[in-house]
């Protein structure tokens, strides 16, 4: 056997036998610290639940978008100059398109693989959005944005409104008649800020709708822009997730002083590569069989045509619904005409939606007085009533505004007004996530409820007793499996609490005096 590896500073024992690995090693680590630092790193704990690989899900679904993007930037000509297209798609051949739709076509058609990189992309970027946005869903459900994680949940909304935009771009990048449609009404909400909406119009287009500016400009934010910054807060936000330890459920052994879980290396790195080479193949087989995108059949932009039956992809449905719900509101003040209809619905209510993300775990922790301890356990989303029927409120109004988006084609479908059904969605977006709200709430008393009565007397066998003065009662025997964070001793009811409005919190636990990486 041969001796232990030594760390910088360390003497070695006269005679003691060295590989040649072995001083190869010693020789990196008295100049880079790899033990000290690399072996923290490769020892670090990662819980074994499958909610925590949703940020994965969004981590290689990035990856996958970085390596398509940069293949398609070799073939993707970012102009609206006017060309005659004479592709390998007769249908279109002799029109004039963009060149920038000419490329779009070409990279289908004529390129060896092109239309499968082209449709991966863009399914890649469809899951990266998802994925944050399940992501963003777990972390607010389990509180996982209790101090001290203020600062990664500020990050992950903040890649989630840049994933919107970057997806938006990318979107709008082909110019053929459906992209070109989103960029009109994109252009028709900066229109509807007062007094500076024109000059804004003006500055994004390089000139009077639809200039010539516009998908260059967009193109530089799409490929260098947005994803640079995607990439440093993704980093960021990983190197907060080393030093401040991932949240873990609650369980025999697990505090707010230590992490329970699998090591980094190997078997969170063999679990995580086969994540990856998963989330890869999927990705795959979704680009070669499931067409998404087809530019071809929309045909290339003109600013006097709109596509029939026009839908956005579904991260920007809400906005395409709120815009679809709101009646038709116009104010005149001055000579100058003010859009409500447009404002209240595209601007007003995403900053106000975007607001709420962003100052939630500040006002959650003043509320609750949990501003001064340090959370490192996860909540059960019953445990907390009052924040999940608040979760479940805001996905219900989201719902409602996605539904709104495609109302033309919902109406179609089923043979029914579409006046009637814009009116049924407008009364529904205000009564029901509050209704969301009200039963979720009651919902998770319930299961506390019959959490509490379970524990107490045990889970059913199914054999039935007789007793001696005649009567029946039911056989029990105590709980042996539990689910992640279910407790092991009756919990204390929701309403004794004196804090009833955020339910049941989780054990007020001492903050550990120093932080275990």
């Amino acid at each position: 056997m041969s001796a232990a590896r030594r760390r910088p500073g360390e003497t070695l024992a006269v005679g003691a036998p060295r590989s040649p690995g072995e001083r190869f090693a010693d020789a990196v680590d008295a100049r880079l610290p790899t033990t000290d630092g690399g072996g923290q790193l490769l020892r670090k704990a990662f819980p074994d639940h499958w909610s925590f690989l949703l940020g994965e899900l969004a981590l290689y679904s990035l990856i996958v978008l970085v390596l398509t993007g940069v293949w398609l930037t070799l073939f993707f000509k970012p102009e609206m100059r006017e060309v005659t297209y004479g592709g390998g798609y007769v249908p279109l051949r002799g029109v004039r398109v963009s060149e920038a739709f000419g490329s779009t076509l070409h990279i289908s058609f004529d390129i060896r693989g092109g239309l499968l990189i082209r449709q991966v992309h863009h399914w890649a970027a469809l899951v990266f959005v998802g994925a944050i946005g399940l992501h963003l869903l777990r972390i607010f459900f389990t509180g996982a944005f209790r101090r001290p994680r203020e600062a990664n949940w500020l990050i992950g909304v903040t890649l989630f409104v840049l994933a919107l935009a970057e997806g938006f771009a990318g979107y709008s990048l082909p110019d053929d008649l459906l992209s070109g449609t989103g960029l009109r009404i994109a252009q028709g909400i900066m229109m509807s800020i007062p007094v500076v909406g024109t000059y804004v119009s003006m500055f994004v287009f390089g000139g009077e709708y639809p200039g010539h500016d516009m998908v260059s400009r967009l193109y530089g934010m799409h490929i260098l822009l947005l994803p640079g910054a995607l990439i440093a807060l993704v980093t960021a936000h990983l190197i907060l997730i080393v030093y401040l330890k991932h949240t873990q459920w609650r369980g025999p052994g697990r505090t707010n002083g230590n992490a329970v879980g699998k090591p980094f290396f190997p078997q969170f790195t063999a679990s995580s590569g086969g994540l990856s080479l998963m989330v890869f193949g999927v990705l795959a087989v979704l680009g070669g069989l499931a067409q998404i995108n087809p530019v071809w059949v929309y045909g290339p932009y003109r600013p006097d045509q709109v596509s029939t039956g026009s839908q956005p992809d579904w991260y920007v449905g809400f906005l395409e619904g709120a815009l679809r719900l709101v009646p038709p509101w116009e104010t005149d003040i001055a000579g100058h005409t003010i859009m409500w209809n447009v404002l209240l619905p595209a601007v007003v209510l995403p900053m106000l939606l975007f607001l709420v993300l962003y100052l939630y775990p500040f006002v959650e922790q003043r509320v609750t007085g949990e501003w001064h301890q340090e959370h490192h356990l996860c909540d059960r989303p019953r445990e907390r009533p009052v924040r999940t029927g608040l979760g479940v409120a805001g996905v219900t109004f989201y719902g409602v505004l996605l539904l709104a988006g495609g109302n033309d084609i919902v109406a179609q479908t089923f043979r029914i007004s579409v006046n009637t059904l814009t009116w049924v969605l407008r009364s529904a977006l205000v009564v029901a996530p509050v209704l969301a709200f009200m039963l979720t709430r009651r919902l998770c008393h319930a299961l506390l409820r019959a959490e509490r009565e379970t524990l107490e007397q045990g889970e059913e066998t199914g054999e039935v007793r007789q007793s001696v003065d005649g009567g029946y009662e039911s056989d029990y025997r105590p709980i042996e499996t539990f689910r992640p964070g279910a407790p092991r001793a009756p919990l204390s009811s929701p309403d004794d609490h004196p804090d009833r409005h955020t339910g049941t919190p989780s054990p007020e636990l001492p903050a550990p005096a120093h932080r275990r990486r």
